[in-house]
Formats: C-alpha cells, structure tokens, sequence
C-alpha cells in the first residue's frame, strides 16, 4: 500500500476582498473601460426596451423636438413675435430642440438609472457609473434620428450647412457632459432620497425655458449675455445654431463658459456619485 500527501495550496491563491471605500475616493476610470462589454450590453439594452414599448418606435425621436417646435411657432413665433436671430422661427427653435432633446431624455433616464437597475446592482459587483453613462449613452440613436430630420428641413428652408458644422461634435460632447453630469448628481440623490424623484419633472420644464430656445440670447447685452453661459445648454444651443444656421454672433464666450459649467458639475457629480456609491446595493 502507498500513501500519497497532498499539499494544500489554496493560501498561494490570489483573493480578491471588495471592501467598501471610506471618504473620498478615486473615480477609478480604468474600471470603465474592463467593463465596457458591461456598458454596451446596457446601451443596447435600453435602446431595444426603449423602442420596443413605444407603439411609435423610433417616431418618437422626431415627434417629440416637432410638436414642440410647432407650439413655440405658434405662440412665441406667431403670437409673441418673438426675434429669431434672422431666421425662420420653425428652424431657428428645431435647432435648438434637437441637442436639448438629447440632453433632456439623458436627464430623465440617467436619474432613474440606479433605481431601476436594482435588481443588477445588488446581485453583482460592477463599477456602478456604467449604469448611468449607458442610459445617456442610448440617446446617441434619438439624437442622430432628429437630427436627419434637421437637415431636411434645413433644405427645405434652403439653409446649407458652411465649414462651421465642424464644430457640431464639440457641441453634442458639451450636451453629454452636462447631461451625464446633473444626472450623476440626481441618480445618487434618488437612491438616498427618493423624494427627489418628484423633483425630475420640474427641472427639465424650468431648465428648458432658462435655456434660448424660444428666444435668443441676444436679447441679453453684454456682460450679462457671457454670465448667462453658466446654464451649460445655453453654449450648446448657440453652438448648434451658429454652426448650422450661420448665425452671425460666434458664440466663443458662452461656449467658454458653458462648458466650463459642465465640467465642473461633471467631476463634482462623479465624486459624489463614488462617495454614495457604497451605499447603493443597501438601500436601493
């Protein structure tokens, strides 16, 4: 009879201890990009659920900016007079929907993210910002839908797109970073407090008249037209209308500004959003 010893090696294996975080802590972006299958399974996720229970589909994306712009027609256009900068008020307001539309159904989606994701959150670990940045990240398909429908009516209105539309990949990145931003803000907040979800519908409605869309900015002089740049979506939608509509004012100013705004409450949502973080497989 032989006998065999068997050494016992489990100790030489690597463990991995998830701990919660205490204070401040990094944002660990490099956890983005391990998990990026993660993030597009969760883009693509809610662009299919988003279609699918829509009897409309895709129309959406254009019903929404287009029955908007035909009420700001008729009321401000029509009724108010409201100036256009030169334009036609139908193009001159659809302009500016199109961007605020993204970044407007970005917000609502983005806040909500975390607690309608509950079920994933608590049963697996995974950098929990994926869960947000996929619900921004799914308007990408609303945006460019609404968009071609801009450029049809931009010639129909016989408006041709100059070297200026260049600058339009800066301007959706500005939407983005501003709608990301205030709903990592708003998405932590919701999982701890979820009376603030009775705050969502107010703050695109109020937010979308302090933003030029019925209205110029031009009516505002000067400093107080480049302060005014501090609401982030005011840079986009100048932005968007000067680099496709040949507005005669630069909007170099606002842009600065604006974008400035939407950085910093990017990195300030974000460390907020990872402080909370721990707290979010507890009580969601």
């Amino acid at each position: 009879m032989s006998s065999r010893v068997e050494i016992d090696d489990r100790s030489a294996l690597p463990r991995l201890r998830i701990a919660p975080s205490r204070g401040w802590v990094s944002l660990k972006l490099s956890e983005l990009w391990e998990y990026r299958e993660l993030l597009y399974f969760l883009v693509w996720r809610d662009i299919k659920v988003r279609y699918k229970q829509t009897a409309l589909g895709a129309s959406w994306a254009i019903i929404q900016p287009f029955m908007t712009m035909v009420v700001f027609s008729l009321f401000f256009g029509h009724l108010a007079r409201m100036p256009s900068d030169g334009l036609p008020y139908p193009i001159f307001t659809f302009a500016a929907l199109v961007p605020w539309t993204f970044f407007a159904n970005g917000l609502s989606q983005s806040s909500n993210s975390l607690v309608g994701s509950s079920n994933l959150i608590t049963k697996v670990y995974f950098p929990r910002l994926i869960v947000p940045l996929a619900s921004v990240f799914s308007g990408i398909v609303d945006f460019l839908i609404a968009f071609a429908v801009l450029l049809v009516i931009m010639l129909y209105y016989g408006l041709v797109p100059t070297l200026n539309i260049l600058w339009l990949p800066l301007f959706v990145l500005l939407s983005l970073v501003t709608s990301l931003g205030v709903g990592l803000w708003l998405s932590a907040l919701n999982v701890k407090y979820r009376a603030v979800r009775y705050i969502f519908p107010f703050v695109p409605q109020f937010w979308l008249f302090a933003t030029p869309i019925a209205y110029p900015s031009s009516l505002l002089h000067e400093p107080w037209r480049t302060i005014y740049g501090l609401n982030p979506m005011v840079g986009v939608v100048e932005g968007f209308r000067w680099a496709l509509l040949r507005t005669s004012t630069v909007p170099g100013p606002i842009v600065a500004v604006s974008a400035s705004a939407a950085v910093l409450i990017l990195v300030t949502g974000a460390f907020y959003f990872r402080r909370m973080e721990k707290t979010f497989a507890d009580i969601v």
